[in-house]
């Protein structure tokens, strides 16, 4: 059974952020996963408190601060997939969104722990509402960390509103965010029996070998390009600017000390 948590980081929930996440995890349950929707105004999320700034392996689950975030872990560890949706506050996630993606560093900062994130290979899709600019932006940068934290990123998992009015109207949009659920379910069954993506050793990686050969290579290249690189700074710094300046624009030449 693939399990989908839906993840509404809006205050509303009859605005059009819930609307296509319902719609997402409508579709995520017809692809046959097991949806469950959280509304996170509805817990009490505190703001992180930066333990690994102190002490990198301090940041860990569960985390230390006693509040609502207790049970969302627990709810995001029994998932193979999570969508966030949240409207658009000043180019950026709405506050209650950042402090949950903040606050699941936890599971990231697990690497310093056990050797690997506590939510590699899960899957992530991420719906975006406002009413001007910024869609797009909130998008970019919940991927870029979600990636970071571990998260695997199927094609089309997004969805975007950045109009006014019932987003039910716009079919186009509706289509997207049935599509990121479905999306999220594919990829989650398809990296089921995937164990590791990230491996934190250098010595398993054989890193030292590989740098050697591509050190070699690089030496190589150098030499063979040094010398038309030489040529070609040799031949700018020899260039005249002024006179060039003059004989091409003449009369025109306008700019200063010319």
């Amino acid at each position: 059974m693939i399990r989908v948590l839906g993840v509404n980081g809006s205050p509303r929930k009859y605005g059009n952020t819930y609307k296509l996440l319902r719609v997402a995890l409508e579709f995520a349950r017809r692809e046959g996963a097991e949806v469950k929707l959280v509304n996170l105004y509805d817990y009490d999320i505190k703001p992180c408190s930066a333990c690994l700034c102190d002490e990198q392996t301090a940041c860990r689950y569960p985390c230390v601060i006693e509040d609502d975030m207790q049970e969302l872990y627990d709810l995001v560890l029994k998932s193979d997939g999570i969508i966030i949706a949240t409207p658009v506050y000043w180019f950026s996630p709405s506050g209650v969104v950042k402090s949950f993606i903040d606050r699941l560093t936890v599971f990231e900062n697990m690497i310093y722990i056990d050797g690997y994130s506590w939510v590699e290979g899960k899957v992530a899709g991420v719906i975006a509402v406002g009413n001007d600019s910024g869609v797009i932006q909130v998008i970019s940068t919940l991927y870029a960390t979600l990636v970071s934290m571990g998260f695997a990123i199927p094609p089309w998992a997004l969805a975007y509103f950045n109009k006014q009015g019932d987003v039910f109207e716009d079919i186009s949009t509706v289509l997207d965010a049935a599509n990121v659920g479905r999306a999220v379910v594919i990829m989650a069954k398809a990296l089921k029996n995937i164990s590791r993506w990230y491996e934190n050793s250098a010595e398993r990686l054989g890193i030292n070998e590989v740098l050697k050969d591509i050190r070699n290579e690089i030496e190589l290249n150098k030499r063979k390009q040094l010398k038309e690189r030489k040529r070609l700074i040799d031949k700018a710094l020899n260039i005249d600017s002024h006179k060039v300046a003059k004989e091409r624009l003449g009369k025109d030449a306008t700019f200063r000390n010319i």
